[in-house]
């Protein structure tokens, strides 16, 4: 049997984290197996359409390096593959359901359907089908429901949580098809699965309170349902439900911010999914040959933001020099740098680095004005403990920087050695305060790549102000 998932994102908003992740589960689980993956734009629900969200999904997905063989902008043999343009097909399959009697028209209001419980009170389950063939044809308002079963259970086989059993006397016979003539979720969504030949459902630990009422769709139709497989909650840091308010960051911020795209889809993977030899760094080829629905875990897991950043740390010292200075240079042109004063910025900053945009938090030093640099000089002399009188070496250093006869981090950084040996300092007690008055901090990156790109003049005139 060939692999076929999908991914069926509502287009209300931009991707975040915690829905994305159902995208990357899917996509290399099929390619794991050799499999396809169709997007499925799930548009029913006019109400919360946002125009332009389909588009952002796709530019989202494409970004993070997930491609798909079926969809809305590629086409295939099952489309469309928006839901809103499947009404006909919806409405056809729910008229089968009809003439097979697994499903009725329900001519009652919402409140006139309700029972003493505010469950369905069951109505018009056992109308005479020629007075509801006659009230339908006379254009009369009306719903079409499932006919559940009254008794026994509905047995759900996950692959991650084994066996979950329902009562089916608890699942009403729910609404197919709303009066207006579009499907509900779950009709939509089987018969959309049935008719693209879904094998896989791949989908958080939220739809699992769907899974009965769909698998009995699937029995009404007398159609074997795909494999279901609910990957674990993604929590938020504090343990509530994630959300762009409580650190699930937007696809697109994560893009705007020079994100690595690798990054995400790893990190991603590790929320539910885990390694057997405890690897955590991964290529997307590499993760695709790795990640199966056997080592995925059925435990709620929670995003951390420091673990997510880690993550990309890693990612970011994997690139190569000419992928990493691409990512860069940009960033650091916004700040005036040109080469070859950038790219020894761009070195000196690149075992710090989360993302390309995290350059700009680190340039502050090439605006600092005199008066701010030097009263964090003499403030952080104080707070870092360094006593001593530093005019001697900021006069060491004030030579040895004039005395070159070349400019670039390794001149300068034998400066800075040599202006120590002279003031007869060494490590924190050399660093510090050299580092204080170029700078205006006390740690940071490689200083000599910080002064040399700061360029000669700019040197001796900021030890000037010191001195």
């Amino acid at each position: 049997m060939s692999v076929r998932t999908r991914f069926a994102p509502s287009p209300t908003g931009r991707l975040h984290l915690g829905n994305v992740r159902t995208a990357v589960f899917n996509w290399l689980f099929a390619r794991h197996h050799g499999g396809e993956l169709v997007l499925r734009i799930e548009d029913t629900d006019l109400e919360r359409n946002v125009d332009g969200a389909e588009q952002g999904v796709i530019e989202d997905l494409r970004w993070l390096g997930i491609d798909w063989d079926e969809g809305p902008d590629v086409g295939g043999p099952c489309g469309p593959y928006r839901q809103s343009e499947r009404g006909d097909i919806h409405a056809a399959y729910a008229r089968q359901l009809w003439i097979s009697g697994q499903a009725y028209p329900c001519f009652a209001t919402e409140e006139g359907a309700m029972g003493q419980d505010r469950r369905y009170s069951g109505v018009y389950r056992d109308l005479d089908p020629s007075e509801a063939q006659r009230r339908v044809a006379e254009g009369e308002p009306h719903v079409f429901r499932l006919r559940t079963p009254l008794d026994g259970r509905v047995e759900v086989t996950d692959e991650i949580r084994g066996v979950i059993t329902f009562p089916a006397s608890d699942i009403d016979d729910f609404i197919l098809v709303r009066s207006d003539g579009r499907p509900t979720y779950n009709f939509g969504v089987v018969v959309d699965d049935l008719l693209m030949g879904i094998t896989h459902v791949i989908r958080g630990a939220g739809h699992l309170s769907n899974t009965p009422r769909q698998l009995l769709i699937w029995q009404a139709f007398e159609a074997a349902p795909p494999t279901f497989a609910h990957l674990p909650d993604v929590l938020s840091p504090d343990g509530g439900k994630l959300s762009k308010r409580s650190g699930a960051a937007a696809v697109a911020d994560l893009r705007e911010a020079g994100v690595l795209p690798e990054a995400v889809v790893n990190y991603l993977s590790l929320l539910g999914w885990s390694h057997p030899d405890e690897q955590e760094i991964f290529t997307p080829d590499e993760l695709i040959r790795a990640v199966d629905l056997d080592r995925v875990g059925a435990s709620d897991t929670a995003f951390d933001p420091d673990k997510m950043r880690w993550v990309a740390q890693q990612q970011m010292s994997r690139l190569d020099d000419a992928a990493f200075l691409d990512g860069a240079l940009p960033v650091l042109a916004t700040a005036g740098l040109e080469t070859p004063a950038s790219g020894w910025v761009a070195g000196a900053l690149r075992s710090r680095l989360a993302s390309f945009g995290e350059i700009r938090d680190h340039l502050a030093f090439l605006q600092i004005s005199d008066v701010d640099r030097v009263a964090r000089f003499r403030v952080g002399l104080e707070e870092e403990g360094e006593a001593d009188d530093p005019h001697p070496l900021l006069l060491a250093a004030d030579a040895a920087i004039r005395a070159l006869e070349a400019w670039d981090p390794e001149s300068v950084k034998g400066a800075i050695v040599r202006a120590g040996a002279s003031a007869a300092k060494r490590g924190r007690g050399l660093y510090v305060p050299l580092r204080l008055a170029w700078t205006g901090e006390a740690h940071g990156p490689d200083l000599a790549a910080l002064v040399a790109s700061l360029g000669y003049d700019e040197a001796v005139r900021r030890l000037a102000t010191l001195s």
